[in-house]
Parts: C-alpha cells; structure tokens; sequence
C-alpha cells in the first residue's frame, strides 16, 4: 500500500509507537505526521517512512479540517480496528 497526503498510518517506532496519525505532506523519504492532539495541524511532525505503516484509510485534509475534527476522525478509525 502506498503512502499519500491525507493517508491515515500508524506509527511503529518511537515514542509514538502504536498511534494512528494522517500524513499532510511527503518530501523525499519523510513524511509529516499530524494527530490533532499531540501533533497539531500547525506543528507537525517529521518522521521516516519506514517507521510508519498505512491502515488503507483516507482522511481529506483540506481548508475546513481543524484538530478536533481530526481527533474525532481519528478517534472513530481508531475503535473499528
């Protein structure tokens, strides 16, 4: 599965080992991870992909998306795995 802007993916090393994050943006071999919570829209974070793996959801990350909705997004995929 491959890995775009707006995937959901679940990290599988670090500090945020086992959390579902959606991807904004891809450069080279990096992809920046936001949660709403402790990765807001405005502060994202860096993170290899290697270390992340797609779940095959998507989020449309737009203009309207704010960090609540994207926790609540977020928070629902969460309990259907």
């Amino acid at each position: 599965m491959k890995i775009g802007i707006g995937s959901v993916v679940k990290a599988v090393a670090g500090r945020d080992n086992g959390k579902l994050f959606v991807v904004t943006d891809i450069q080279d071999r990096y992809c920046f991870i936001v949660d709403g919570k402790s990765r807001k829209l405005a502060s994202h974070k860096r993170k290899n992909i290697k270390h992340v793996l797609p779940t095959g959801s998507m989020i449309d990350i737009n203009d309207n998306i704010t960090d609540k909705k994207l926790r609540k997004l977020l928070r629902d995929l969460a309990t259907e795995e």
